[in-house]
């Protein structure tokens, strides 16, 4: 197989220099991929100049639906990506956590994107902020794509989830792609692209695919650039320290070595659920993609007391796994990517032991099935106890990037606390309590050194989606030794690629610029009511006031009884004297939004389709039998949906007969498009 590099929108074979990519399985060449001759600085500015732009005139939520188009196209494909992946040493479960996860990323981004994102090319970031005391100065931030490329470098183990995972959220915020795969697995990331690219799906420019050396790239990196890194602290830092990210100041996130732990708490003794799901899960990480994740579990940490029964568990379930040729069906661990990978692992498991006994496994001695050991690059799980975790040093600092981990033992929480945070900064941590207590005091005491907290018990053992399994939705990333860096989060994972402006102006001028209508700025009124204006002719600003109307002591009562609501700051006069909130007897603030309800809605069939809901509801002054309410409704928002209906958010504001606020909500409709 002959990779190519696609950039300026068209496959190059581009380089002097080929470089061989070799099986792990059998150590046969599989693929000749060329590195170097690419123009670094062009490739940036087709980015620049054709996918940027491109990407921006779109809406999130027409890049949302670019997203899952995508989704859907490799879906139908995935097949070759799972044949591919079996030289990479993947069994078809290690490739399904790639492909599907991958591809599954594209999903939830679109989902987000739909439903947490406006239908525009920007967004609001937080409230107006009132900047002067007569109200014609505020301050309202918005946040935009950035003018720029983001730079995505890949690791070796997800060749597909790695480069769709970071597709997604950028993509998603309209900023365009450079991505580059790991040399080593780079002919499943290859597959991958041609599929990107035949679907033609996304804009030119959008995402171009560079194999093998970046050349002088960071040379051409600015301010307006990302780059997102995931691989080793040691090529992290040497990116980190050249002159244009300093100089540039441009944003760089880092996901590095991780020594992740998981910790069995002093109630999940042998026997109980609790201990049977943290033997699992550790022998599971042990042996998904045969160690080679960067969430794997590292550190196994149990109570002294446990340390023997936890070996014991271990090292019955790891003999029962078969190593050997990944496309065989009782094959459960393949190899790791490579012989060098190997050798790797080997070199740091014989540092381990100077401070850790092996006491599950031997890399001199196993059985491979179906394949030639050492042709291939496979490694047995080797399982290590360290008996004293609290002197030791190698075990909380180097990380055997395969199917490795250390069983240590801990002497009372505070210890056990102490010994997980000896990492540095770690991706992911899982505990297993089903004592809220336990839970609550490691949470709080390894929190801040873990990017995220698994914390597994029998309540959730059906449904929890494991230590290592990065989701979509959460973030992914730690701090420290981990590289700093946040990833994914769901809709989070888009701030790296947008820059957050601060805008100071009038009322009026932030109405305009925004299309969002504060309070202060100019009001639309006509003799027609708004409710009457189907999506397309309804004006930010469009305004409605309402007749008053007394609220009786009668509607109070009624109101009381026919809702159950017998509240005493309603019902009981005595009651309320002395309270701090309530001068007397007061209407329910249910009440007031029933009764400005009936005071704007326009009861006709029309161009108002639906209300599905509130936000942002505050009661801010109590009112009293006798007093009147009004209610203003003006047009804040709006954002189309589909050729049918779009959505209107409309300011609303209750007022009583005296123009004091009484309450405030933004209301949500569904207003027809012409047909």
């Amino acid at each position: 197989m002959k990779l190519e590099s696609f950039v300026r929108g068209q496959w190059t074979e581009a380089g002097a220099d080929l470089v061989e990519v070799r099986s792990a399985v059998t150590g046969d060449v599989v693929a000749v991929m060329p590195s170097g001759g690419i123009a670094m600085r062009d490739v940036l500015d087709h980015a620049r100049k054709a996918g940027g732009p491109a990407l921006r005139k779109l809406t999130f939520h027409q890049r949302a639906d670019m997203l899952k188009r995508l989704a859907q196209y490799l879906t139908e494909r995935k097949d070759e990506l799972y044949r591919l992946s079996f030289a990479t040493g993947a069994t078809r479960t290690d490739a399904m956590i790639d492909v599907d996860g991958g591809i599954g990323t594209l999903f939830v981004y679109s989902g987000k994107g739909r439903r947490e994102l406006p239908n525009a090319t920007f967004m609001l970031d937080g409230a107006v902020e009132p900047l002067g005391k007569a109200g014609t100065f505020a301050g309202q931030h918005i946040l935009a794509p950035r003018h720029g490329v983001a730079v995505h470098i890949n690791a070796f183990n997800f060749p597909c989830w790695g480069l769709l995972e970071k597709l997604s959220p950028a993509l998603l915020a309209g900023v365009p792609v450079v991505t580059k795969p790991a040399t080593v697995t780079s002919y499943v990331a290859h597959a991958l692209m041609r599929m990107i690219v035949a679907s033609n799906i996304l804009p030119d420019g959008a995402l171009q695919f560079i194999l093998g050396s970046t050349g002088d790239l960071f040379d051409h990196l600015g301010c307006q650039d990302v780059v997102a890194f995931t691989g080793s602290a040691t090529t992290s830092q040497t990116l980190q320290r050249h002159p244009a990210i300093a100089r540039e100041a441009v944003r760089f996130i880092a996901e590095r070595d991780s020594l992740n732990a998981a910790i069995l708490a002093p109630d999940a003794a042998p026997g109980t659920p609790e201990f049977d799901l943290f033997i699992k899960e550790v022998a599971r990480e042990m042996t998904a993609k045969t160690g080679q994740k960067c969430t794997a579990i590292r550190r196994a940490l149990a109570p002294r007391a446990h340390v023997g029964a936890v070996i014991e568990a271990l090292r019955e379930r790891l003999a029962k796994v078969t190593i050997g040729d990944p496309q065989l069906e009782t094959v459960r661990m393949g190899p790791v990517v490579g012989l060098d990978q190997r050798r790797d692992v080997l070199a740091h498991v014989a540092t381990l032991r100077a401070e850790a006994e092996l006491v599950a496994g031997n890399p001199d001695h196993f059985v491979v099935e179906g394949a030639d050991p050492v042709r291939g690059a496979f490694v047995p799980p080797l399982l290590l106890h360290c008996a004293d975790p609290v002197k030791a040093t190698q075990v909380h600092a180097v990380e055997a990037f395969g199917p490795v981990s250390t069983v240590m033992g801990y002497d009372g929480l505070d210890q056990a606390v102490a010994l997980a945070n000896r990492g540095d900064g770690s991706l992911v941590a899982s505990i297993y309590t089903h004592d809220q207590r336990i839970a609550a005091d490691l949470v709080f005491g390894i929190g801040t050194f873990h990017g995220r907290l698994v914390l597994i018990d029998r309540d959730c053992a059906k449904e929890q989606t494991g230590h290592g399994s990065p989701m979509p939705q959460m973030l992914h990333g730690g701090p420290g030794r981990a590289g700093g860096g946040e990833e994914l989060g769901g809709v989070r994972g888009l701030t790296p690629y947008l820059q957050r402006t601060a805008l100071q102006a009038s009322p009026a001028m932030l109405t305009a610029v925004t299309g969002s209508w504060v309070k202060g700025a100019p009001v639309v009124t006509t003799e027609r009511h708004p409710f009457r204006y189907h999506f397309e002719d309804l004006a930010i600003g469009q305004t409605f006031f309402s007749k008053e109307r007394t609220v009786t002591l009668d509607d109070i009562e009624h109101f009381a009884h026919f809702t159950g609501d017998t509240f005493y700051a309603h019902m009981d006069e005595e009651a309320t004297r002395g309270h701090p909130f309530f001068p007397g007897r007061v209407a329910h603030g249910y009440l007031l939004l029933s009764f400005a309800a009936g005071l704007f809605v326009d009861p006709d069939p029309g161009p108002v389709l639906a209300n599905y809901g509130l936000d942002s509801l505050r009661f801010l002054k109590p009112l009293q039998p006798g007093e009147s309410i009004k209610v203003r409704l003006t047009a804040k928002e709006k954002s189309p949906r589909n050729k049918q209906y779009g959505e209107v958010r409309w300011d609303v504001e209750i007022l009583t007969g005296t123009g004091e606020t009484a309450a405030t909500y933004e209301l949500l409709t569904m207003n027809a498009v012409k047909g």
